[in-house]
């Protein structure tokens, strides 16, 4: 009995302790809820009101705190309250709640992009992103006092950057950016040292063309402008001092409202459509202007920007350089650029165009994504402007990954162009939209990497005409006949270092008939593709022109010349 009883005890003992460790186990260690309890960019502001209330509150007056406070990539340009009561002394109101909310809400957009961008991807120049305004930054480097500082829209300057928060980062500025919302006519009329360059838009009807809002067409394509200006001081370094020393000299008419007369094309060929910043034309080898079939060419010479520097047979034509640290000017319709001399319409000859297929506008917006190696994306047609195909398929475009198994990264600037399954139903047949050619003869060569799935036999049309040869994307590239040699066969080596999983095909022979962008078309004859095929770049080159230099530096950026 007694034993009984002790065993009893035993159980009583042995259920407390089992239960007391229960209880400890719920109770001993609050375990947290989330995995990072770095604040999100509102909460941050909430907690440093002391610098920052003025701008805190007008995202709460706009209903922006709540969308600042959520998951997400951002970057915010933060003006502190400095910045902020300055804004409003200029404003002469005495508080954020006296601004229009419609103006404010456009101020807080402004300061805001839908991405994480640190100042080490900052360049002279727009930021690759728009802000949610819709608006470009631009940043570029001032020194004051011997003190180096990065600027943003030129004026404001970062007193505080790379700061990390949980949905983005924030650099603080010491002045509020400000909406550009004044036309490219009022922006130029505004600017007294553009009083001449005012008179000839006026008298030729350019001013009210280019004092019209922002408006998009059915394809989406807005009606942005890109205006080359030049100064009162540059025109009479030519010895142009009024108007009418314009007229005489250029207006051949005498008649400059008439599209045909010199004057008239003297500024239309000043105007570019779409909106270009420094950025854009550094890449762009030819741009149509508003002078009907006439463009200016573009080429970065170490750190100056020329316009219509060209070498023809041995000789060097010099170029006008675009003043860059005037340049950039957002206007609520465009942007302004200024240039250094006075130019006139040059007749051009045919120029090569290296047409890389990735480089689409809308994926180029994608900064997180163009040509960030180990990134893609997948579009439809609706979300391409300059590319075509009949069926309901996807296109994807991917930044390789450095020493990617497939050899992708050996790709010119390291992205490709991938069509899988390319056969009837499958993006076949696909067209693009070339860059700007120039009027005149081209040879045509198709780069790809080869992929022994993928279409045995591709027809390549321009502006509809069949060309005279078929792409194989199946067959390698040779790596021992002497160049030459493979040239005259119709092949070459286009990227250096060279591989035989990229191989590059003379497709035939284009008389290109007017100067502006034109339609080049892939069509597989057999629907015998099961895999991808991978498209790298499409060289338009003159027929007097060596066809084998520059190169392509493969995986990168460059040209290699002989």
């Amino acid at each position: 009995m007694k034993n009984l009883f002790n065993l009893h005890n035993l159980l009583r003992l042995s259920l407390t302790v089992v239960v007391t460790i229960f209880v400890l186990n719920c109770t001993s260690e609050k375990f947290k809820e989330s995995t990072d309890e770095t604040l999100n960019i509102t909460e941050f502001l909430k907690a440093n009101k002391a610098d920052y209330s003025l701008f805190l509150e007008i995202l709460e007056i706009t209903d922006y705190a709540s969308f600042m406070n959520t998951y997400g990539t951002y970057t915010l340009f933060l003006p502190s309250n400095e910045a902020v009561t300055k804004l409003l002394n200029d404003l002469g109101v005495n508080s954020v709640k006296d601004v229009p909310l419609e103006d404010l809400k456009e101020l807080a957009k402004l300061h805001i992009l839908s991405e994480s961008v640190n100042t080490t991807s900052f360049t002279d120049g727009k930021i690759a992103s728009p802000s949610l305004q819709g608006q470009f930054l631009i940043t570029g480097a001032t020194f004051l006092d011997g003190v180096s500082s990065i600027t943003v829209n030129k004026e404001a300057r970062i007193s505080n950057s790379n700061i990390i928060v949980g949905n983005g980062i924030i650099h603080v500025l010491d002045k509020v950016l400000r909406v550009a919302n004044k036309t490219l006519a009022k922006s130029i009329e505004e600017d007294t040292s553009l009083s001449l360059f005012t008179e000839a838009l006026k008298v030729t009807g350019w001013y009210d063309k280019l004092n019209l809002p922002v408006t998009y067409d059915k394809d989406s394509i807005s009606s942005h402008l890109s205006v080359l200006v030049q100064t009162d001081a540059v025109f009479q370094n030519s010895g142009l001092n009024t108007i009418e020393d314009l007229k005489t000299k250029y207006s051949h008419l005498n008649d400059p409202m008439n599209p045909l007369d010199s004057l008239n094309l003297f500024v239309a060929y000043r105007i570019l459509p779409g909106l270009n910043y420094l950025a854009d034309l550094a890449v762009t080898p030819a741009a149509l202007t508003k002078a009907p079939l006439e463009v200016i060419s573009f080429k970065l010479v170490a750190d100056s920007l020329l316009i219509n520097q060209e070498t023809f047979n041995g000789v060097l034509e010099k170029g006008v350089e675009i003043n860059r640290s005037n340049s950039d000017v957002t206007a609520s319709n465009g942007v302004l650029h200024y240039v250094k001399d006075n130019f006139f319409i040059k007749k051009r000859f045919p120029l090569p165009v290296y047409f890389d297929l990735g480089d689409q506008p809308e994926i180029r917006q994608l900064s997180s994504v163009f040509r960030k190696p180990g990134n893609f994306v997948s579009l439809k047609k609706s979300e391409l402007s300059g590319v075509d195909w009949p069926d309901d398929q996807s296109l994807t475009y991917s930044a390789a990954s450095i020493g990617d198994g497939a050899y992708l990264d050996r790709a010119w600037h390291g992205d490709i162009i991938e069509l899988l399954r390319f056969r009837n139903g499958f993006l076949d047949p696909i067209t693009f939209t070339t860059p700007v050619i120039i009027k005149g003869k081209y040879k045509v060569w198709v780069s790809y990497r080869t992929n022994e799935r993928s279409s045995p036999a591709t027809q390549v049309s321009f502006n509809g005409e069949p060309l005279s040869r078929m792409i194989n994307f199946r067959e390698y590239g040779n790596t021992t006949e002497p160049e030459r040699v493979l040239e005259s066969q119709g092949y070459k080596r286009h990227i250096e270092p060279s591989t035989n999983r990229f191989n590059c095909r003379l497709v035939g022979i284009v008389d290109v008939p007017t100067t502006g962008r034109h339609k080049l078309t892939f069509e597989a004859i057999q629907d015998s593709s099961n895999g991808q095929t991978w498209l790298d770049v499409v060289e338009f080159r003159p027929i007097d022109m060596d066809q084998l230099y520059p190169k392509f530096q493969a995986g990168g950026d460059g040209l290699i010349y002989q």
